[in-house]
């Protein structure tokens, strides 16, 4: 979106219009409605700012929900924008640790400062690019006051308020309300670095050394202040800041970030954690530091799966002891076991046969127990599952999981029952 467009949404015409084109959900819809407003005559920026935040708002109900139909976004500020629930999480952890003031630096839309001020914390968010900030400003206008919204860089914004003091909240470089946010002894900051190339459009993923700011900066800043840095979740593990907690945060199977907690919102001997989020329910483990590997041991009757924030932060061997379970192969994150046992942090499967990795092998177990449907898992084994599944005869009434994977150079094919 450019300033142009933004500009023209912005008026009561342009926000009227976006309300009664409602959600757009295919690029077919879109066409339609691009007809329809150019023939009643409607400005063309008009319409390509009211088709786009239609065509976003549909996207974003599934980080957003309900909020999406009231918020505007950018392509790209939406891409990396944190999911509502998630956001909550974070702002849950400030207020844990009695934090009033969030300076937000490199805001993007709003998502986290949205949920920052719906949790009743002050915040005063800052992002470089001139149209995301107006958006963000609209996002978080029902919290008037307590959600203040600038443009510039992050860099710029502490150096601006506080000079180079050691200590940002001790700091009387500048009595402005900005400074004041920050200088509070019951401030923190929450950092999300860019990891996107510049623009509101498609944008491409830069490497670590590019972010902005750069994590040199922000680690920095982390080491002075209570923060909350948002990173990839498969960000180099050994570039991590020691002294911080580093959260990996799952949502119903999938990784989404990486979060490294620093100072008064680290909590006390936690420098790992896994937190697991299914629904509306969450579970966490924690640890001071990576856990031993558990033993590698035979396939057993019960296969494990780790969340993949278990897998992120190093946990697995800490998982697999309260399974009773061992590795399937100390490469694979596979765990195996004879206890007929489960956890959030896993997904587990009840084997019914081990074949050979080889389709004639697989089919053959298929056919003796009558599988028609069949959810195909991998993990050590170089395929493509949907090419995969094209090479297997479904034709039974049952359903099934296929895992493949290896043991040492053995390819296998285990025939399972999800639990």
């Amino acid at each position: 979106m450019e300033m142009s467009e933004l500009t023209a949404l912005l008026t009561p015409e342009g926000l009227r219009l976006l309300d009664e084109v409602g959600t757009i959900q295919t690029t077919a819809e879109v066409t339609r409605v691009v007809s329809t407003l150019r023939a009643a005559g409607h400005r063309p920026e008009l319409v390509s700012a009211v088709v786009g935040q239609a065509h976003l708002r549909a996207r974003a109900r599934a980080k957003f929900g309900d909020f999406a139909g009231r918020m505007l976004f950018t392509r790209a500020g939406l891409e990396q924008a944190t999911r509502l629930g998630v956001a909550a999480r974070h702002a849950g952890r400030m207020r844990q640790a009695d934090i009033a003031r969030v300076a937000d630096l490199g805001c993007g839309i709003g998502g986290d400062t949205l949920a920052f001020a719906g949790a009743g914390l002050e915040v005063v968010a800052v992002d470089t690019d001139e149209v995301t900030a107006a958006i963000a400003a609209y996002n978080l206008a029902p919290f008037g006051g307590d959600a203040a919204v600038a443009q510039g860089t992050a860099e710029d914004f502490v150096s601006r308020n506080f000079g180079e003091s050691h200590d940002l909240r001790t700091s009387s470089a500048d009595s402005s309300e900005e400074a004041a946010i920050l200088r509070s002894t019951r401030t923190a900051v929450w950092l999300d670095p860019a990891r996107r190339t510049a623009g509101h459009g498609e944008t491409q993923r830069v490497t670590a050394s590019d972010y902005s700011p750069s994590l040199e900066w922000a680690f920095d800043l982390a080491s002075r202040v209570p923060a909350g840095i948002k990173l990839g979740p498969g960000h180099d593990r050994d570039a991590l800041p020691a002294d911080a907690e580093a959260q990996w945060v799952s949502v119903d199977g999938s990784v989404v970030e990486l979060v490294l907690w620093s100072r008064e919102l680290a909590r006390e001997g936690v420098r790992r954690a896994a937190l697991v989020l299914r629904g509306d329910q969450s579970h966490e483990l924690t640890a001071g530091a990576d856990a031993e590997d558990a033993g590698v041991r035979e396939l057993g009757a019960f296969v494990h799966e780790p969340d993949g924030a278990v897998i992120r932060a190093r946990l697995i061997g800490d998982v697999a002891r309260s399974l009773d379970a061992g590795m399937l192969d100390h490469k694979i994150a596979y765990l195996t076991g004879d206890a007929a046992v489960t956890s959030p942090f896993v997904q587990s499967f009840r084997v019914r046969e081990v074949t050979g990795a080889a389709p004639k092998a697989i089919n053959a177990a298929l056919r003796a127990h009558d599988i028609g449907t069949i959810e195909i898992k991998k993990r050590g084994m170089d395929i493509d599952p949907a090419v995969f599944r094209k090479k297997l005869n479904l034709r039974g009434s049952q359903s099934a999981t296929l895992l493949l994977t290896r043991v040492g150079e053995r390819r296998m094919a285990i025939l399972a029952d999800r639990i």
